[in-house]
């Protein structure tokens, strides 16, 4: 579900069901696009498509700066996190929040050594 030479620098994924009963998986991530763009995606079963490659409309959020990806992200994983809890159905996920932590050491290797 990425694009080839868009590093995707971090991910959470949330499983759960839908309101049929279904597994459903849900995935959040924060990739660094050409142009120097942040971007923040969401896809629902991914895992079911054709193609790899994220959709126009799996994205969330874009923009250059990193604190605004790393709020929208955060943003969008607690309102998922909050229905799966909200659902009743006994799912309940601890997942941790994006961090400027966790991106750091890929900004570091794309900065430094030239890789993503």
């Amino acid at each position: 579900m990425q694009a080839p030479g868009t590093p995707r620098y971090a991910e959470r994924v949330l499983d759960s069901v839908d309101d049929g009963g279904a597994p459903e998986r849900v995935v959040l991530w924060i990739e660094w696009k050409e142009g120097g763009v942040w971007a923040v995606g969401r896809a629902v079963n991914p895992q079911h498509r054709e193609s790899h490659e994220a959709r126009a409309d799996d994205y969330v959020f874009e923009g250059y700066e990193l604190d605004d990806a790393l709020e929208a992200a955060n943003a969008a994983l607690e309102d998922d996190v909050s229905v799966l809890e909200d659902d009743g159905d006994g799912a309940t996920q601890r997942v941790k929040p994006f961090t400027r932590k966790e991106i750091t050491p890929h900004l570091e290797r794309l900065f430094f050594r030239g890789e993503a």
